[in-house]
């Protein structure tokens, strides 16, 4: 039998890093693959969140799934044992519960938590050299990689949740790729917007502390997509730092570069917000590892050259404080599983 031989540039990819022009949207085969969408309608102030991590355990993959909502609190998190992320294009997979694709997304966690949309005239990610994690994609086995591949859209479909069918046509939606060679990191933030003023205007960051065998730094990277169509990045720690002040409750980010300023402030209640789950993926099993706000409030402005070019402010955001031992605490002062009242518990 002849050997397979594998490539260079798949032992690479392997490693999490891609080169520059790549595909950060097709599988790597690391630890874990995350997937998320996010569907915003300003008009009821409703918002959706699917999620799904493919991970990978010494006997094979699984995944983690999940559906939340607000208002009314909803959260279904499932531990699904098989689990599947598409090598050649962005795709993930769990049986018949979880199947998502860059225009489609079919989710049933069971009978009162179900989503079936499709997404047209999508607003993509523009850069090809690079994506969201900038020349950090090429470091290999670092733990952690975020891409946020869409930047808009319009959803067409319906959702059941609770015991409510939600009809989510002209919808706002916004997806993002993280991965990692095991899993998240021991602390993390991150958040998202759109509902401001300006439909085609949306918001992403995501920092935490960054690892590759010794090296150790922390990061955040800030993305704008201007109602004009421009994107803004900035997150290189030495040609545009972001500082990020952090709390449960709180977060203020400031970025800059030579020409651009970014200016983050966002708030949430905790007592309203989410406890979501993260994968330990060789022990096949979820635990509670981040506090997530789906309807907090967020102002953000942009400066260049020292002129604001735009502001704007929703009240539809998501933010999101990462860190296993600070969700686990959270869940413990409730009394009660991930999510807010009757949420079951993760897993």
């Amino acid at each position: 039998m002849t050997p397979r031989v594998t490539s260079p540039l798949r032992l690479y990819r392997a490693t999490g890093a891609d080169l520059p022009f790549g595909d950060p949207l097709r599988a790597h085969g690391v630890a874990m693959e995350g997937y998320f969408w996010r569907f915003t309608d300003p008009g009821s102030g409703r918002v959706l969140i699917a999620l799904c991590g493919i991970n990978r355990a010494a006997d094979g993959r699984w995944a983690t799934l999940g559906l939340a909502a607000r208002p009314g609190g909803f959260l279904r998190t499932v531990a699904h044992p098989d689990g599947e992320a598409d090598p050649g294009a962005l795709g993930a997979y769990a049986g018949e519960a979880f199947r998502g694709s860059a225009d489609r997304l079919v989710v049933d966690l069971g009978e009162d938590a179900r989503l079936d949309v499709r997404v047209s005239g999508p607003s993509a990610w523009p850069r090809r050299r690079w994506g969201g994690s900038s020349v950090f994609h090429c470091v290999p086995g670092l733990n952690q990689y975020w891409h946020p591949w869409l930047l808009g859209g319009t959803a067409h479909g319906r959702a059941v949740v609770g015991g409510e069918v939600w009809e989510l046509d002209g919808w706002s939606v916004y997806a993002e790729k993280n991965w990692g060679r095991g899993g998240f990191p021991d602390a993390w933030w991150w958040g998202q917007a759109q509902g401001f003023a300006e439909p085609a205007a949306c918001v992403a960051f995501a920092g935490g502390e960054v690892t590759a065998g010794p090296l150790r730094t922390t990061v955040t990277a800030v993305v704008v997509h201007l109602p004009d169509g421009r994107l803004v990045r900035l997150g290189d720690p030495l040609v545009s730092p972001v500082r990020a002040e952090v709390g449960d409750e709180r977060w203020l980010l400031r970025g800059r570069s030579a020409r651009w300023g970014v200016e983050i402030e966002g708030a949430g209640d905790l007592g309203s917000a989410h406890v979501l789950p993260v994968p330990l993926p060789r022990e096949r099993r979820n635990v509670p590892g981040a506090i997530e706000h789906l309807g907090a409030s967020m102002r953000v402005a942009v400066r260049r050259d020292g002129r604001t070019v735009w502001a704007g402010e929703s009240g539809l955001a998501a933010l999101e404080h990462g860190g296993i031992e600070r969700a686990r605490a959270e869940v413990v002062r409730r009394g009660h599983g991930p999510g807010v009242t009757g949420a079951p518990p993760v897993g």
